[in-house]
C-alpha cells in the first residue's frame, strides 16, 4: 500500500541531490557518512519533500490513518511531541481542520512541543512548551473546544543518553504520563496513538491502555526503519480506568 504510492510519488525524483550531495560527505566521520548515505537514498525522504511535508515521520501517520481510521472530519486532535509539524500537516488535512472542505465537519488541531515549530495553516502550537508541564495543561484545556480531545497522537521521545534501557524507560514514562492526562482531556470513545520502544517496561504501559481503553493493538507503519526498536500503540474506544489507580 504505502509502497506503491511511494513508487509513484518518487519516480521522477529518485537520483535527485544525490549528485550533488556528494560535496558534503568531506570531512565527515563513518557513521556521518552511513546516515547521509541512507537519508539521500530513503523514499520516505524524497516524497515528504514532493508532497511538502515537514519530515517523513508524516508517512507513519498517513499509513496508520490509512488502515485504522484514526482521524475524520470534525475530530479534535491534541498533537503531543509536535515539532517539526509534520504530524500536524496530516492531521489538518484530515479531520479538515483548515476548514477546505466545505462539505465537511471542520476539526481542530493542536499541537504541543518542547522546540519551536514554525505556524501551520489550520493548526494551534503551543511551544515551546512541557506537556507535562500544569501551566501547559492548564493551557490545553483552555485552547481545546469544549476543553477536551477526541484523539490524542504523540510521537515524543525525550532526547536519547545513548543507554538503551534508560531511554526506554524515560519514553515509557513520557507515554504514561500522556495516559495520565486523557482522564481529564481525552472524550470516552476517543483514540491514543503513541511512539514506544520496545524494552522491558513496555508491558506497563500495554497494561494501562488496556485498563483504559476498549481495543489495543501495536502498529509498526512501513515508513518505520526496520532496524528500529520503535513500534506505535493504538487505543481505541476510552472508556477510563475502572476502580481506584494502584
Amino acid at each position: 500500500m504505502a509502497g506503491r504510492y511511494l513508487r509513484q510519488v518518487c519516480a521522477a525524483f529518485w537520483c535527485q541531490r544525490f549528485h550533488t550531495a556528494a560535496h558534503h560527505y568531506k570531512g565527515r566521520t563513518g557513521a556521518e557518512h552511513l546516515w547521509l548515505t541512507r537519508h539521500l537514498k530513503d523514499p520516505f525522504v524524497k516524497a515528504a519533500k514532493i508532497e511538502s511535508y515537514r519530515c517523513r515521520s508524516a508517512f507513519k501517520l498517513l499509513e496508520m490513518n490509512e488502515r485504522h481510521q484514526i482521524l475524520k472530519p470534525g475530530l479534535r486532535v491534541l498533537d503531543c511531541g509536535a515539532a517539526p509539524g509534520a504530524w500536524s500537516q496530516v492531521a489538518v488535512q484530515r479531520v479538515n481542520a483548515a476548514g477546505t472542505d466545505p462539505s465537511s465537519p471542520v476539526g481542530f488541531v493542536l499541537g504541543v512541543d518542547l522546540l519551536h515549530i514554525f505556524p501551520l495553516e489550520g493548526a494551534m502550537f503551543l511551544c515551546p512548551a512541557d506537556v507535562t508541564d500544569l501551566r501547559t495543561f492548564q493551557r490545553i484545556l483552555e485552547l481545546l473546544p469544549g476543553g477536551k480531545a477526541d484523539v490524542i497522537l504523540s510521537d515524543m521521545a525525550p532526547n536519547a543518553t545513548g543507554i538503551r534501557d534508560l531511554d526506554h524507560d524515560r519514553l515509557i514514562g513520557l507515554c504514561l504520563s500522556l495516559v495520565d492526562l486523557a482522564s481529564d482531556i481525552l472524550c470516552p470513545g476517543g483514540t491514543f496513538l503513541c511512539k514506544t520502544w520496545a524494552g522491558s517496561q513496555s508491558h506497563l504501559l500495554q497494561k494501562r491502555l488496556r485498563e483504559e481503553f476498549q481495543n489495543t493493538k501495536t502498529v509498526k507503519p512501513e515508513a518505520s526503519r526496520k532496524e528500529s526498536s520503535e513500534v506505535y500503540l493504538l487505543a481505541t474506544e476510552y472508556h477510563r480506568r475502572k476502580g481506584p489507580m494502584k
